[in-house]
């Protein structure tokens, strides 16, 4: 190689360099050491300008790419950014047991965009708030326990239910196998209870709008902006499908990108309760309920990319129906008992919100996806 060449090839390589680096105003490792769960977090912000994301840094690493490449292959998306470093993930009730996982996740989502995502999530004290205050807010079930439809000896006997069958389901010394045959039991007297009342279709509407119920802060955004990017979402619950239904009727989110699966009430010809319709929903059988909506999501076999929110466990298998997955982020909301649940979260799901009112995490990923 003659003495130019040398100089050409210098010249490149200091170029190089200098487009990969300068383009960083600032890039700080900060290692934050914080006990969570008797873990230690480490927190890596990168803010930069003009230089390549962290995104594009975490794909080249994945893809074993190395200092030999050019600068062309570090060529960030043009909506990435390293998400972990924003606010809404600095909180104290935010845990994530292994961020770069997460980030790797984030990232693949954000380069798939709106056309390849899609939403599962549980309702009841996921979308819908587990207390206010300390004050503990209604699931579906409980607005009808609570409401002036039913007799007040008919409350007591829900009420002794819950007390009896409550602490089964959140006993974290209990596998889901040992809980399931206490939640079909718990479903049945309750249901069996309601069908007594005979409940009447048309003042549903008046139970909800009484009711002490509240959607998670952020829910709007969190709604709107799926529908405005026609994001399909599914709604699985082991609640009441009516008063469900009827509590995002009111709040002005059941968008046409909404479907949901439930418990519904089967009413007869004069519009009083007879019964439930289909197979039971309980909170631990929703792998069962995942398969039975194949069809559904066959229809979104390009969604690949899941974004699954849940309080449960049992809300893991929600997606298990689904083809095709390319990245699933599951998010959980952890409400109750969290010292004794927390580490079984962590190690289920993919980021954890301890005592979390709001949707702000999950609301400040789709805005760098959508």
């Amino acid at each position: 190689m003659d003495k130019t060449a040398v100089v050409k090839v210098g010249a490149v390589a200091s170029a190089s360099v200098c487009v990969l680096f300068g383009g960083v105003v600032l890039a700080q490792y900060i290692f934050t050491k914080k006990k969570r769960a008797g873990k230690k977090t480490k927190i890596i912000e990168m803010v930069s300008a003009g230089g390549p994301s962290l995104c594009t840094a975490v794909e080249n690493r994945r893809l074993g790419r190395g200092h030999g490449r050019s600068v062309e292959s570090y060529r960030p998306h043009i909506n990435t950014v390293f998400v972990l470093t924003m606010p809404e993930f600095e909180k104290s009730t935010v845990h994530i047991r292994d961020p770069e996982r997460v980030e790797q996740i984030i990232c693949s989502m954000i380069q798939g965009g709106a056309s390849k995502l899609q939403i599962i999530t549980d309702f009841d004290m996921t979308l819908s708030k587990f207390a206010i205050n300390g004050k503990r807010c209604p699931t579906c079930h409980n607005i009808i326990d609570n409401c002036k439809l039913v007799t007040e000896e008919c409350r007591k006997k829900l009420l002794q239910l819950k007390e009896t069958y409550y602490p089964i389901e959140i006993d974290p010394h209990l596998t889901m196998e040992e809980k399931y045959p206490f939640m079909v039991e718990w479903y049945f007297k309750s249901h069996s209870l309601l069908v007594e009342q005979r409940l009447q279709r048309d003042k549903l509407p008046e139970v909800v709008r009484e009711s002490d119920v509240s959607l998670r802060e952020g829910y709007e955004q969190f709604f709107d902006r799926l529908q405005q990017h026609n994001v399909p979402v599914f709604i699985f619950s082991a609640g009441l499908g009516d008063i469900l239904e009827e509590i995002i009727r009111q709040a002005g989110v059941y968008h046409p990108n909404v479907k949901v699966v439930s418990n519904f009430m089967d009413f007869d010809e004069n519009g009083i309760l007879k019964g439930f319709k289909g197979e039971l929903i309980h909170v631990y059988n929703k792998h069962d309920g995942a398969l039975r909506n194949t069809e559904y999501f066959k229809q979104l076999k390009d969604n690949g990319n899941i974004i699954l929110l849940g309080d449960s466990l049992g809300d893991l298998t929600m997606a298990d129906g689904v083809p095709n997955v390319e990245n699933m982020l599951k998010i959980g909301f952890l409400n109750d008992k969290v010292e004794e649940r927390l580490e079984k979260y962590m190690d289920s799901y993919d980021i954890v919100l301890v005592k979390d009112e709001t949707l702000e995490v999950p609301n400040s990923i789709l805005q760098k996806i959508l």
